[in-house]
C-alpha cells in the first residue's frame, strides 16, 4: 500500500464508496452484504484480519445529522449483524466498531468492523492496531475471496438480514 497515494486519493479522488458501488476500476472490494440501502465489504488495506466496512449506499456524510432515527437504526443493525458474523468467523479478543472520515477525505459515512486477535500486546491494540501508518496486512485476492465467502456464509446463517436483492 502506498500510504501517500492513498491519502491523496481519499482527499481529491472520487468517493471510494460511491466509486466502488458504481464499479469503477481500482475501487473493487469483496462484498459481504448488500441490501437496498447498505453495503458491507472487506477493507482492501486491512490492519487486522477480516476487517469490514459498512456504509449506506446513498452518499451520506454525517451519521447524526444526515440520517433520521429509522435510517440510523437500520444501518446500526447491519453493523451489528456483520460484526457478529466477523466474530463467528474470526477468533477475537475484542471487536472494534468505529466510524472515521471527514469532509476533507473519505467523506462517505462508513463504519469499520475490526476483530482484534487474541494475544496482541496491549501497546499494539486499540488505535495502534487500526492505523494504516503502522502497517497493513498483505492479502491476496484469493485470501480476500475466501474470507468474504466465510463471512457471507456466517451472515446468512445468522438469518437476520435480508438476502441481497
Amino acid at each position: 500500500m502506498d500510504l501517500r497515494a492513498y491519502h491523496e486519493r481519499s482527499r481529491v479522488g472520487p468517493c471510494f464508496v460511491c466509486a466502488y458501488l458504481a464499479g469503477h476500476p481500482g475501487f473493487a472490494h469483496e462484498t459481504i452484504h448488500e441490501d437496498e440501502h447498505h453495503v458491507a465489504f472487506l477493507d482492501r488495506w486491512p490492519t487486522l484480519p477480516g476487517k469490514v466496512l459498512v456504509a449506506p449506499k446513498a452518499h451520506i456524510e454525517h451519521a447524526v445529522r444526515d440520517l433520521d432515527a429509522a435510517a440510523y437504526t437500520r444501518l446500526m443493525l447491519v453493523v451489528r449483524e456483520v460484526a457478529l458474523a466477523v466474530e463467528d468467523v474470526l477468533d477475537c479478543e475484542r471487536t472494534y466498531l468505529y466510524s472515521l472520515g471527514s469532509r476533507q477525505g473519505n467523506a462517505h459515512l462508513h463504519w469499520h468492523i475490526a476483530a482484534l486477535p487474541p494475544g496482541i500486546p496491549y501497546e499494539q491494540q486499540q488505535f495502534h492496531a487500526l492505523m494504516t501508518e503502522n502497517g497493513v496486512l498483505s492479502r491476496s485476492a484469493e485470501e480476500q475471496a475466501a474470507t468474504a465467502a466465510l463471512l457471507r456464509a456466517a451472515l446468512a446463517a445468522r438469518g437476520v438480514l435480508a438476502p441481497p436483492p
